[in-house]
C-alpha cells in the first residue's frame, strides 16, 4: 500500500499503485537512457474512477522531472465524432512552438498532407485519402518526436477518441521500434465496438507487454485513505463501511469522504449507515440533485458546458445559455467550489483560454449531460451550432451539435451537413462525412436534393469501401433527382465498386441497361466503352461476337475525343489479349495518346473514365515489348497517386503494375520491393477483392523467377493464393503462375492439373497470347517425361502463337520451351536461336535464363559468364546458383 500522500484526488488514486509507478518509472528510465532506444507502449484499462487518470498525472510528474516533453491528449463521450480531435489536442504544445513557415519546413511533404488534419493549413482540393492521411500524421509525429526527445505522449480515455486519431495511434504503435518515445494510453473496458475497437485492440497487441488491469482499492488501502483524510480517530468499522459502499473505486471514495467532511458526519460505526444516503448523493441522481440546488442558473450554466464538451469557457457558455456574463461568473464559481467544474491544470507549452473551465471527472460530465431534458438538450445543441456557425468556425465544427438535432425537414441544415461533410472528407475523414450525411438523410432532404445526398455518401466511400459504395449509389439511382452527366456519371461509378467488389457481371448488366437508356451520341458511346472494359476484364469468358463488335466500332476511331480513345485502348488490350499481331495492338494503343501522353481527361485521377482503362493500356505495352511505355504510364500513376494522396486502392493498382512492368523487365529486386508495398496497401482496402489478387499474384511470380521458392510458397499460404479466384482478370495469369508455384514446390499433378484449368480458361476467352499466359510452355514442359507428344504438341502451338504475336519475348520464349523437350545438337540449336531473339527483347531475366539453359546445353564457360552476369545485374537468385553449380562442377565444359 502506499502511504503518507496528502489527501486527495490524486494521491487517493494513487494508492497501492506501486507496482504501476514501477513500471513507468522503468519505462522513463529506458526511453531517457539513450536517444537510440526503442519506444515502448503502456495500455492502462480500468473502470471509470479506477484512477487512470491520476496515473497519467503522476507520469507526468515522473516524466517532467527528468526533463522529458510531455503531450497529452483526452477522448470525451460527446466529441467522438469529430475528426481528429484527439490527435490535434496531442500535437498542439508542439504545433504552437512552430511559426506556420517552420512548420511547412520541419514537415516537409508531409505538411499538407497532415496539415488539414491537425488544422494548421488550408485542405487542398478534391477528397483526401484517409490512409495518406494517417500516414501523413504518423511520419509528422515521428517527425515532431525526434525533435523534442525525450518526448511522452499520454491519451486519456482513448475509448472515447475519434476514429480518425485511433487509426493513426495503431498505425504508431507498430513503428515504435526505432523512435525513442514513451506512449501511456488510459481506457475503460469494453465501451466501444466496430473499427474504434479494432485499432485499440492494435493498439494493445502492439504494446509487446500485457495490457495493465487497474484494481479497486483493498479494505485496508480504503481504511488508510479514509483515515488520511478524516482523521486517525476513525474506526474499523466506519472505515470498512466506506469501502464496502463504493466497492474499493477511488474516485467514488474520495466524493464520499468530501461528503462526509461537508455534512460533518463523524468517523465512527454509529453513523456509517449513513454512507451509502452520502454516497448515492454524490455520483448519478444524487449529483444531479447536489446541482439542482445551486439553483437554476447553475445548473443551466452546468447543461451548457455539458453541451459543449470542449472550449468550456465563461464567455461561451454565458452565450450558450443566454445569460449575463456576471451571473455566469458567479456560477461558474458556485460550480467548481461543488466540486463539480474546475480549472484545467496548466500544461507547459499549452496556451489556455481564459476563464476555461473542465468537468471535474468524466463520469460527473456524462452524468450532467444525461440529466438534461431531451427537449432542451436538442435546442442547446441547435443553438451551440448557431454560435459555432455565427464565429465562423465552419460546418465540420458545428457538425458534432447539427447531428443532435431531431429532424425536421430543414432545408439549411441538410445543405450545412452536406458541407461539413465535404469539409470532412477534404482533410481525410470519409466516416465523419458519411455520418453527416446519413443524419442528412433522416431530416429528410427535399425530394430533387435526396438523390443528390445518397450520391455524395456513395462517392465519399469509392474503393475505400466498395460494398458501402454500392448499396448508396443503387438508392441514389432508385429515386428521382439525378439526371444529365450527374446521373451517368453515378452509374459510371457504381459499375466500377461493383468491378472492384468482384460483381463484374453485375457491373456490366448496370452499364448495359443505362446504355439502352441513351440515343447515339458522345454518351451512349461513352457507356458503350466502359461496358467494353468491364466485359473485357472478365476473367473467365468473353464472346468472339464482343469482340467483333468492339474491332468494328475501333475502327471508326481516330482519337478525336476520350471516348474514342477509350475504344482504341480497349481494341488494343483486346487484341493483345487474343495474341493478334503485337504491331497492330502497339498502333492501336498509340493513336490514344496525343504526342506520346495521356490526353486531358484521361489523366491516371480523372474521374471520368477511371483507372481501369489506363491499366489496361498500359499491360498492353507491357506485353506487346513496349515496356519503357508501361513503366512509364505506371510510375506516372504512381506519382500522380501519391502526390493527389490516394493510399487505397489506386495505389495499391500502380504499384502492382509497375511491379509488373518491372518483372517483366527483369528488374526483380525492384519488382519485389514494389509489389510487396501494393500488398500492404490492398490489405488495407480488403481480401479477396481483385486489387488484391493482382498484388499477391506479381509478389508470388516476382519470388518464383528470384528462385526463392520457399518464400513463394509462404506468400501464397499467408494471404490465400489459392482457389476459388476472382471473376476479373488478373495479370500475370493468376492460373499460370499458380500452376507454376505447384511445380516448384514438387506438387507436379496438382501443378499439371492447374495449368491445365489455365487452359480451359484461356480457350474460353480466345486467349491465344502464350507470354500472356504462358500455360502451353509451362505445360508442356511439365509433361515432356509423362507425355512427350502431347509436349511436343503443346510447344509446337506456342510457337505458332508465338510468331503470330510477333514479339522477340515470345519467339524467344517459345524457342526455348522447344529447346528444353529436345536433347544433342537440335536442343542447342534451339537454345541459340532463343538468345538470339530474347537478346533483342526488352525483358532480360529471359534473356538470363536463355543465356544459363544455352551454355549448358552447349557446355560454354563463355555463354554460362554471360548469363551468369545477367542472372546477377537482375536478381535472379536461382539462375545465379544453377550456373554457379555447373561452373564449379565443370564437368564436360568448354
Amino acid at each position: 500500500m502506499t502511504e503518507g500522500r496528502p489527501p486527495g484526488p490524486a494521491a487517493a488514486s494513487l494508492w497501492e499503485r506501486d507496482a504501476e509507478i514501477a513500471t513507468v518509472a522503468q519505462a522513463l528510465e529506458l526511453l531517457c537512457a539513450d536517444q537510440s532506444s526503442a519506444g515502448s507502449l503502456l495500455v492502462l484499462r480500468g473502470e471509470a474512477g479506477i484512477g487512470k487518470t491520476a496515473l497519467l498525472a503522476e507520469t507526468r510528474r515522473i516524466a517532467e522531472r527528468r526533463g522529458c516533453a510531455v503531450w497529452s491528449a483526452r477522448g470525451a463521450e460527446t466529441l467522438k465524432s469529430v475528426p481528429f480531435n484527439v490527435v490535434r489536442q496531442l500535437l498542439q504544445p508542439a504545433l504552437l512552438s512552430l511559426l506556420p513557415e517552420e512548420a511547412r519546413e520541419y514537415l516537409g511533404d508531409w505538411y499538407d498532407i497532415a496539415g488539414p488534419a491537425l488544422g494548421i493549413a488550408d485542405p487542398q482540393e478534391g477528397n483526401a485519402d484517409p490512409q495518406y492521411v494517417c500516414d501523413g500524421l504518423v511520419a509528422a509525429v515521428r517527425r515532431l518526436a525526434r525533435r523534442e526527445w525525450p518526448l511522452v505522449l499520454l491519451i486519456d480515455d482513448a475509448h472515447w477518441a475519434d476514429t480518425e486519431t485511433l487509426r493513426w495511434l495503431a498505425a504508431f504503435a507498430e513503428r515504435l521500434d526505432d523512435l525513442s518515445v514513451l506512449v501511456v494510453v488510459a481506457r475503460r473496458p469494453g465501451e466501444v465496438s466496430g473499427d474504434s475497437a479494432r485499432h485499440l485492440d492494435a493498439v494493445a497487441a502492439a504494446a509487446g507487454r500485457p495490457v495493465t488491469n487497474l484494481r479497486a482499492l483493498t479494505p485496508d488501502a480504503a481504511a488508510g485513505l479514509t483515515r488520511a483524510t478524516l482523521g486517525r480517530h476513525a474506526d474499523d468499522a466506519f472505515c470498512r463501511e466506506v469501502w464496502a459502499v463504493t466497492a474499493g473505486n477511488p474516485y467514488e471514495t474520495v466524493e464520499l469522504l468530501a461528503k462526509v467532511q461537508d455534512s460533518e458526519v463523524q468517523p465512527v460505526e454509529a453513523r456509517a449507515g449513513e454512507l451509502r444516503a452520502l454516497n448515492r448523493a454524490a455520483r448519478g441522481g444524487g449529483l444531479v440533485d447536489r446541482l439542482k440546488e445551486l439553483g437554476l442558473e447553475a445548473t443551466q450554466f452546468a447543461w451548457a458546458a455539458a453541451i459543449l464538451g470542449t472550449g468550456i469557457t465563461v464567455d461561451m457558455v454565458a452565450r450558450l445559455a443566454t445569460m449575463d456574463e456576471a451571473i455566469a461568473g458567479h456560477c461558474a464559481d458556485l460550480l467548481c467550489a461543488a466540486r463539480i467544474l474546475t480549472e484545467p491544470e496548466r500544461v507547459a507549452g499549452a496556451e489556455r483560454e481564459e476563464g476555461e473551465l473542465e468537468f471535474v471527472h468524466p463520469l460527473i460530465a456524462t452524468a450532467v449531460y444525461n440529466s438534461i431534458p431531451s427537449g432542451v438538450c436538442t435546442a442547446m445543441h441547435g443553438v451551440a451550432a448557431q454560435i459555432i456557425t455565427e464565429l465562423g468556425r465552419g460546418a465540420s465544427q458545428a457538425a458534432r451539435h447539427l447531428l443532435k438535432v431531431h429532424p425536421d425537414g430543414d432545408e439549411e441544415l441538410v445543405e450545412q451537413l452536406r458541407e461539413a461533410a465535404r469539409e470532412h472528407l477534404a482533410v481525410g475523414a470519409p466516416d465523419a462525412a458519411r455520418t453527416c450525411l446519413e443524419r442528412a438523410l433522416q431530416e429528410p432532404p427535399l425530394p430533387e436534393v435526396h438523390a443528390h445526398v445518397l450520391y455524395e455518401l456513395g462517392c465519399a466511400t469509392l474503393l475505400t469501401a466498395p460494398a458501402v459504395t454500392i448499396e448508396h449509389l443503387q438508392h441514389a439511382l432508385g429515386v428521382p433527382g439525378l439526371d444529365g452527366d450527374r446521373r451517368v456519371d453515378a452509374v459510371v461509378r457504381l459499375s466500377q465498386a461493383l468491378l472492384h467488389n468482384d460483381q463484374l457481371e453485375e457491373a456490366v448488366r448496370t452499364i448495359e441497361v443505362e446504355a439502352a437508356r441513351h440515343e447515339p451520341g458522345p454518351v451512349k458511346l461513352r457507356l458503350q466503352a466502359v461496358q467494353f472494359m468491364w466485359e473485357g476484364i472478365h476473367g473467365e469468358t468473353v464472346s468472339p461476337a464482343r469482340s467483333r463488335r468492339l474491332a468494328e466500332l475501333a475502327s471508326t476511331c481516330a482519337g478525336r475525343d476520350n471516348a474514342e480513345r477509350a475504344l482504341l485502348i480497349l481494341r488494343g488490350f483486346d487484341a493483345m489479349t487474343h495474341g493478334e499481331s503485337a504491331d497492330e495492338v502497339l498502333e492501336l494503343c498509340d493513336r490514344a495518346l496525343i504526342n506520346g501522353r495521356l490526353a486531358p481527361g484521361l489523366g491516371w485521377t480523372d474521374q471520368e473514365w477511371g483507372i481501369e482503362l489506363l491499366m489496361m493500356l498500359g499491360s498492353a505495352y507491357a506485353y506487346a515489348d513496349r515496356l519503357d511505355r508501361a513503366e512509364s504510364l505506371f510510375a506516372e500513376a504512381l506519382r500522380a497517386y501519391t502526390t493527389t494522396g490516394w493510399r487505397g486502392g489506386h495505389l495499391s493498382l500502380a504499384n502492382a503494375f509497375l511491379g509488373l512492368a518491372y518483372r517483366r523487365q527483369g528488374r526483380l529486386r525492384d519488382a519485389e520491393s514494389t509489389l510487396r508495398e501494393a500488398l500492404v496497401l490492398a490489405e488495407r482496402v480488403g481480401r479477396r477483392l481483385p486489387l488484391y489478387w493482382s498484388a499477391t499474384c506479381g509478389l508470388v511470380d516476382t519470388l518464383l523467377a528470384r528462385g526463392r521458392i520457399d518464400e513463394a510458397w509462404s506468400i501464397a499460404e499467408q494471404y490465400g493464393f489459392a482457389p476459388p479466384y476472382p471473376s476479373t482478370i488478373v495479370l500475370p495469369d493468376i492460373r499460370c503462375v499458380r500452376g507454376r508455384l505447384l511445380l516448384a514446390v514438387g506438387r507436379t499433378e496438382d501443378g499439371i492439373h492447374e495449368l491445365e484449368a489455365a487452359e480451359k480458361t484461356a480457350a474460353s476467352r480466345g486467349g491465344h497470347n502464350p507470354v500472356l499466359s504462358s500455360w502451353s510452355i509451362d505445360l508442356a514442359k511439365a509433361l515432356a517425361d509423362q507425355n512427350p507428344d502431347r509436349a511436343a504438341q503443346l510447344a509446337a502451338d506456342a510457337r505458332r502463337q508465338a510468331e503470330r504475336f510477333g514479339t522477340d519475348t515470345a519467339i524467344g520464349e517459345a524457342l526455348r520451351c522447344a529447346a528444353a523437350l529436345e536433347t544433342g545438337g537440335r536442343a542447342v540449336q534451339l537454345a541459340a536461336q532463343a538468345v538470339t531473339y530474347l537478346e533483342a527483347s526488352p525483358c532480360q531475366y529471359e534473356h538470363a535464363a536463355a543465356r544459363v539453359e544455352y551454355g549448358i546445353a552447349a557446355r560454354s564457360v563463355m555463354e554460362l559468364n554471360r548469363g551468369l552476369d545477367l542472372a546477377r545485374a537482375c536478381g535472379a537468385e536461382g539462375l545465379v546458383a544453377q550456373a554457379r553449380e555447373v561452373l564449379e562442377t565443370g564437368r564436360g565444359l568448354r
